[in-house]
C-alpha cells in the first residue's frame, strides 16, 4: 500500500474527496432510516409516558396471582401437550418436505427462468398470511382438533422455509461444482459432493429453527379451537386461573428448552462435533 504522504498531491485531493462523497451519500439515508424508526415508534404510542403510569404495578400484581404456578390439573395435560408436539412435528416435516424442491426453483442460481419468479409468488404469499389466519381457514375446512393446525404451520412454515432454502442455495460456493463437472462428474454426484456438504449443515438450523418456532405457534393456535395446550392455556385465562396459566407456561418452556437441546445434538452431529 503506498502511504499518504506518497501519493501526489492531485490523487491524494481526489481520494479525500471521494471519501467525503462516501460518507455524505451514507448521511442522507441514515438520517431517513432513524427518522423512519422515530415516527414508527411514535405513532405507536412508545413516547407516550401516560401510558406507563401504573404499568409496573399492574404487571408485579399479576405476576402475583400467578404464584405460585398450580400443576393439581397436570394429568389433564398429557393429550393436550401431545397435540401440540404432533402440530409442530407434522407441520414442520411437511413443510420442508414442500420448501426443498419449491426453494431449489425459486433460488435464482437454480431455478428454472421464469418459473423462479412464480415460485417466490407463492412463497411469498404463503408467509405473507399469518398462522393464525391459516388455523381459521381450515377449522372451517376440516374442523376443530390438531389437523387445522398441523396444516396451518405448514402453510406458513412452507413459505418461510422455501425462502430460507433459496437464499441459502443462492450463497453456496459454485467453484467445487464447477470442478467436479469439469471432470465429467454427473449432475447427482455435484449435488452430493459439492452442493450438499455446503447446504446440509444450515438446511438443519433453519428447520430445526423452524420447529421451535412451530410449537409455539401451535399453541397460539389453541386460540382459533386447534386444539393442544394452547387451548388449556386460553381456557385457564379466561377463567382467571392465573396460577394454572403459569404452569402451563412452564410446561411450555420445558417443551422448547428439550426441543433447543434436541436441535443443539443434531447440529453437533452434523458438524462432527
Amino acid at each position: 500500500m503506498i502511504a499518504a504522504g506518497l501519493l501526489p498531491r492531485p490523487e491524494l485531493a481526489a481520494v479525500v474527496a471521494a471519501g467525503r462523497r462516501r460518507a455524505a451519500g451514507v448521511v442522507a439515508p441514515t438520517a431517513i432510516a432513524l427518522l423512519t424508526i422515530a415516527c414508527a415508534f411514535a405513532y405507536a404510542g412508545a413516547f407516550d409516558l401516560a401510558r406507563y403510569r401504573g404499568a409496573a404495578t399492574t404487571l408485579l400484581t399479576l405476576a402475583g396471582d400467578s404464584l405460585p404456578p398450580d400443576f393439581s390439573r397436570w394429568r389433564h395435560w398429557g393429550r393436550p401437550v401431545l397435540e401440540t408436539l404432533a402440530m409442530s412435528v407434522c407441520g414442520t416435516v411437511l413443510a420442508s418436505l414442500a420448501a426443498l424442491p419449491l426453494g431449489i426453483v425459486a433460488a435464482r442460481n437454480f431455478g428454472v427462468t421464469g418459473l423462479g419468479g412464480i415460485v417466490r409468488l407463492a412463497l411469498n404469499t404463503l408467509r405473507s398470511i399469518p398462522t393464525l389466519i391459516w388455523g381459521v381457514m381450515f377449522v372451517a375446512a376440516v374442523g376443530f382438533g390438531p389437523l387445522p393446525g398441523l396444516l396451518a404451520l405448514a402453510c406458513h412454515s412452507t413459505g418461510m422455509l422455501g425462502k430460507f432454502y433459496a437464499e441459502i442455495l443462492e450463497h453456496i460456493d459454485p467453484a467445487p461444482g464447477e470442478a467436479l463437472r469439469s471432470q465429467g462428474t454427473s449432475p447427482l454426484g455435484v449435488l452430493r459432493f459439492a452442493v450438499l456438504p455446503q447446504i446440509l449443515p444450515r438446511l438443519v438450523d433453519v428447520t430445526l429453527y423452524r420447529w421451535e418456532n412451530d410449537l409455539r405457534s401451535a399453541t397460539v393456535l389453541g386460540v382459533v379451537g386447534a386444539g393442544g395446550i394452547g387451548l388449556e392455556l386460553v381456557t385457564a385465562f379466561h377463567l382467571f386461573e392465573y396460577r394454572e396459566a403459569a404452569a402451563l407456561t412452564l410446561v411450555l418452556l420445558g417443551l422448547v428448552t428439550v426441543i433447543s437441546g434436541v436441535g443443539g445434538r443434531v447440529r453437533g452431529w452434523f458438524l462432527g462435533r
